[in-house]
């Protein structure tokens, strides 16, 4: 089996998250990963060839050790469109001691925590960022995204195009900070407003 697939998903700003999760248990979704904490570590070259081209390459410890690569996405009624690339490792720190021999070099961390559910062909995530609460819907195609975006009641339009680390690099732009991290310690007492970057809650 292939582990190159594309990956087709619409992402919300979420209030009440806790909220959202009731309701997708209401509507039958059955929960495949309980809530963990998650640590990404995004590699790049050292000219930043991978950003400058839109790819992404991570190594992500959660329920196992994962590498993923993703390629540029194309935005379509606010759905991200991209290549994806994604396999268990069995060893975080040899995979990462791999990547720095091969020239690669830690980006950023970022932290956060997850919880997952199915729903036929979609996959629901529940995410939680040191700068607020998110939920991913990834399916097959964009009908499916449409039918689960109703059964949630999620306002359509609010769906946010950007990446969790090109929020983080827009929040840091607009505040002025200047720590490499995204990461729970580094926001603490720290203020700020999503709404600064036109980013607004999905749930009504």
């Amino acid at each position: 089996m292939s582990p190159e697939t594309r990956e087709i998903e619409i992402k919300y700003a979420i209030t009440n998250l806790p909220a959202l999760e009731a309701r997708l248990k209401a509507i039958g979704a059955q929960q495949i990963q309980e809530r963990i904490f998650e640590i990404n570590l995004r590699f790049d070259s050292q000219d930043g060839s991978l950003a400058k081209a839109s790819s992404v390459l991570r190594l992500r410890q959660d329920t196992a050790a994962r590498m993923t690569y993703k390629g540029p996405s194309v935005v379509h009624d606010g759905i991200r469109d991209r290549l994806e690339i994604e396999f268990v490792v069995s060893d975080f720190y040899a995979a990462r001691a791999l990547l720095e021999a091969l020239g690669y070099q830690i980006g950023m961390t970022y932290e956060k925590y997850r919880a997952v559910y199915n729903l036929g062909e979609v996959i629901v995530t529940l995410d939680e960022l040191p700068y607020g609460c998110f939920a991913e819907i990834e399916g097959p195609d964009a009908a499916s995204l449409h039918q689960v975006n109703q059964q949630l009641g999620l306002e359509w339009e609010a769906a946010v195009t950007q990446s969790y680390s090109e929020i983080f690099a827009r929040l840091k732009e607009v505040r002025g900070w200047y720590f490499r991290d995204l990461s729970f310690e580094n926001f603490t007492g720290r203020e700020f407003n999503l709404q600064e970057l036109d980013i607004h809650s999905a749930d009504r």
